[in-house]
């Protein structure tokens, strides 16, 4: 006798914010009526922390501190345990999304060595013989906009031999640029432009990269770490010389947050200008980013 469980809640988006009430339904469908010991649902909120491998010799103390950090959990009793009729049953359910205490609902965040994560599981305890079922499903929290307005911090740059700390045997280049802003808002595109002014050899490439730059730490000391979010090309081959090159990026959802800093562990996010030249040499700018939700 096969019976399936689902979960399926009311925004198609699966997108809250604190305060709000998830609700949704159980759905139950089978052929026959089903015995069972209960249905409950669960909801948790989780922060998992990580060490990078490089990392793991150096902070043996780490091991106790890089325990999950728990920010909400509540379960509730959906049926009591009895029968379910066949053909298809919908259950409906309410959580508020309220934290106990002092704790903060950090927005999800789906990272290499920092993952927030927010999961429902639905369980129908089932007698000895017949197999419990699970379902789990994923929502996701959003931090309440900031109020107050940002103001945008333009960034030029120009990018020589002189300007890069390893200049040794580089041709001769002359790059400018800029970024509209550096304290960015999630929801909107990193905008700027690029140009080059002249260059000695040809240019194969010209590329943005977004990247994360994760910190998990305690008393003993922080293991900090960056890895690539994303890698666009904004140019291929040779390009002409004073035609100015759009910058165009949209932060990816789930990959980034607004910018994260607790005692536990920091999520900042940088932007690499990368271009490559005939004979595969990189030159790079780095430029730190605040990334916020208004």
């Amino acid at each position: 006798m096969s019976a399936s469980l689902d979960i399926r809640l009311k925004r198609a988006n699966k997108v809250y914010y604190e305060g709000e009430v998830l609700a949704g339904v159980v759905v139950l469908v089978s052929k026959e009526a089903v015995q069972h010991q209960g249905i409950s649902l669960t909801m948790e909120g989780l922060v998992n922390l990580q060490l990078s491998s490089k990392s793991v010799g150096v902070f043996e103390a780490f091991y106790n501190s890089v325990k999950p950090i728990q920010l909400i959990t509540s379960n509730i009793e959906v049926v009591k345990p009895g029968k379910i009729p066949g053909g298809k049953t919908e259950i409906p359910f309410e959580f508020p999304l309220h934290t106990k205490g002092n704790k903060v609902l950090y927005e999800t965040y789906h990272g290499v060595f920092v993952n927030i994560q927010y999961t429902l599981r639905c369980d129908m305890k089932r007698s000895l013989l017949a197999k419990d079922l699970t379902k789990t499903c994923e929502f996701m929290v959003h931090c309440q906009p900031q109020k107050a307005k940002i103001v945008p911090t333009p960034v030029e740059f120009t990018i020589t031999p002189e300007t890069l700390l390893n200049r040794s045997s580089l041709p001769m280049f002359l790059i400018r640029g800029n970024l509209d802003a550096t304290n960015c808002v999630i929801t909107q595109p990193l905008t700027g432009e690029l140009l080059v002014e002249s260059s000695d050899v040809a240019i194969k490439s010209m590329e943005l990269q977004l990247v994360r730059v994760e910190t998990c730490g305690c008393a003993e000391g922080y293991a900090r770490d960056a890895t690539e979010i994303q890698n666009i090309q904004i140019a291929e081959g040779d390009v002409c010389h004073g035609l100015p090159i759009p910058i165009y990026m949209v932060f990816p959802r789930l990959f980034t947050c607004p910018t994260l800093e607790t005692t536990n562990f920091k999520v900042e996010f940088e932007v690499n200008v990368v271009i490559v030249l005939h004979d595969d040499h990189l030159i790079t700018e780095n430029f730190p980013l605040k990334l916020c939700r208004l």
